[in-house]
């Protein structure tokens, strides 16, 4: 069985490295495979004409007519950027790498409020100005968490928050299925889930439904002392809808790792908030990110080697 590794980079890490531990997966669950680094365009294509699986970012569609991969492994938990119709009508199996931010992405969630709840923001200013002054902070002890969306990431960032003493709710689109939450609601009940809220985290996809989900009037509903993170997708937020609410303090603040556009323009009023955290879409970043990526290849090779069969995969999509 032959891999081919596309010359992808994941948050700036070479694919030399994902193909490395990729080799390393394979041999300690007992897979034979060829694992071979594509280094440019042509070898990509040369790869993808005799390789029976492909993993890294993209697929380009151009690619299916010369294509005989059976599996593509996308190393992002979202395939939303991804041909999966295409891929599907050619037979080829997709996974994603759901479950390997959970650690990592919950950890800057905690973070985040953290820096809200103990005003490490004014700590900061306070320090760059050398003024000893004190200041008012709060606790997250006895708040309410409210977390949007139950995959991975979602489940990993309630149960992060359970040694906080803290009351975690959230909302789900089949809020009957059990999870680590101390209530969990349905996305009927949202605007009732956001007036009880004291942090809202967004850890949901991207989807017809979920795109603009937080809008004016969801914010006109959250508490004014409320907080926002996002760690979902930019588009979830209606960004000129939370730059009004900041302007007009009917929010604390807002912590986001993505954007509305994404990469977000120099000019743009986001970044003149001093209550507002961004970063580059970089809460996943891990250095064990290709270690778990390649786990989940190396099982679901195992699985094809006993099966024979490219089905019921691993983080299979669809």
């Amino acid at each position: 069985m032959e891999v081919a590794v596309l010359r992808q980079k994941v948050h700036g890490r070479p694919a030399s490295a994902y193909a490395e531990v990729i080799r390393e997966q394979c041999r300690e669950h007992g897979v034979n495979a060829d694992v071979t680094l594509a280094r440019t365009p042509g070898e990509e294509r040369a790869a993808l004409a005799r390789a029976d699986v492909a993993t890294g970012i993209e697929f380009d569609e151009t690619w299916l007519d010369e294509a005989a991969v059976n599996l593509f492994a996308c190393v992002y938990a979202g395939t939303d950027h991804l041909p999966l119709d295409a891929l599907a009508e050619r037979g080829i199996a997709v996974t994603n790498a759901s479950g390997v931010h959970g650690p990592n992405v919950a950890e800057f969630v905690v973070g985040a409020v953290l820096a809200f709840v103990r005003e490490f923001w004014t700590a900061r200013r306070h320090q760059r100005a050398r003024r000893w002054e004190s200041f008012n902070a709060t606790e997250l002890a006895g708040s309410t968490v409210t977390v949007v969306g139950q995959g991975a990431i979602g489940r990993t960032v309630v149960e992060r928050f359970d040694a906080f003493d803290v009351e975690t709710l959230a909302v789900r689109w089949s809020p009957a299925k059990s999870g680590p939450a101390d209530e969990t609601v349905g996305y009927d009940q949202f605007h009732n889930a956001l007036a009880r809220t004291d942090h809202l985290v967004l850890a949901c996809p991207l989807t017809e439904d979920t795109q603009g989900l937080v809008d004016e009037d969801a914010l006109a509903t959250l508490p004014t002392h409320a907080t926002l993170t996002n760690i979902a997708r930019g588009p979830v937020v209606d960004t000129d809808a939370l730059v009004l609410a900041l302007r007009d303090d009917h929010v604390r603040g807002a912590a986001l790792d993505v954007t509305d556009p994404e990469p977000l323009p120099e000019n743009h009023p986001l970044w003149g908030f001093e209550e507002v955290l961004i970063t580059p879409h970089n809460a996943g970043d891990t250095p064990n990110y290709y270690q778990r990526r390649a786990g989940i290849l190396a099982r679901n090779l195992a699985r094809v080697a006993e099966t024979g069969t490219f089905a019921d995969l691993e983080n299979q999509v669809g």
